[in-house]
């Protein structure tokens, strides 16, 4: 991985986990030490983290982590509920007409696995258990969904979008009753998906997002999450789902 794809990748991720709140100020002297590269790969970090929306130049301050708010949960929520639906119908249709895409990354075999998965999560969220392997696994369902909807550009837009669906959950604390109900959810998604009933499969996936945006919008949290920081090592946020 070149040295500017590595700087990209760390920082995105402190930026969707929290760890780089909103207003930090990614300073390119700080950041290139903290990194251990240099300055030109970091600069070509920085330009994509722009490009991606994630950061943004301020004046007299540089480029600094950009301001989220919960009044952007309803318009990136109608773009999630038409790609996501969209994406497990196709890749249940592509199970149904394969049989099973037996072997594939993202073939029936998978899907029924993770469902069994997320079942058995079910129970240790309600407990209180910390979410962060449960998150781990939401993940392996995106990436399985992305390969199994057969659509390169669908997938990349769904890749996108996470980026700040990411950043949103964060503004809320963890409900472990809501985070049993999401796994039970994600289940209801691959058990359908897995048997290659397409409506099924977007229904399902519909409730669960239907759900999560309701979860959300009703956090009783500021709309707007643009607390200044100076720092690269503000308090991590807890997550919801």
């Amino acid at each position: 991985m070149r040295a500017s794809d590595r700087a990209y990748t760390a920082l995105r991720e402190e930026i969707i986990d929290g760890s780089l709140a909103p207003g930090a100020v990614l300073g390119e002297v700080e950041q290139s030490r903290r990194l251990g590269l240099s300055r030109t790969p970091l600069r070509e970090a920085l330009a994509r983290l722009v490009s991606d929306g994630l950061a943004e130049p301020a004046a007299g301050r540089g480029i600094v982590v950009s301001a989220v708010s919960l009044e952007e949960a309803a318009p990136l929520f109608d773009l999630r509920i038409a790609l996501e639906t969209l994406a497990a119908r196709r890749a249940a249709e592509r199970i149904a007409r394969s049989g099973g895409l037996p072997g594939a990354r993202g073939g029936a075999d998978v899907f029924a696995a993770l469902a069994d998965r997320f079942a058995q999560a079910r129970g240790l969220l309600a407990a209180g258990t910390d979410p962060t392997a449960y998150y781990a696994l939401t993940r392996e369902l995106d990436a399985a969904l992305d390969t199994a909807c057969g659509n390169a550009y669908l997938a990349e837009s769904l890749r996108g979008l996470r980026l700040h669906l990411g950043r949103l959950r964060r503004l809320a604390r963890n409900s472990p009753d809501r985070l049993a109900d999401s796994a039970r959810e994600h289940a209801d998604i691959a058990r359908a998906i897995a048997s290659g009933d397409p409506e099924l499969a977007a229904a399902s996936t519909l409730v669960h997002l239907r759900r999560a945006l309701a979860h959300l919008q009703g956090a009783g949290i500021p709309t707007d999450a643009t607390a200044p920081a100076v720092s690269a090592e503000p308090a991590r946020q807890e997550a919801t789902a």
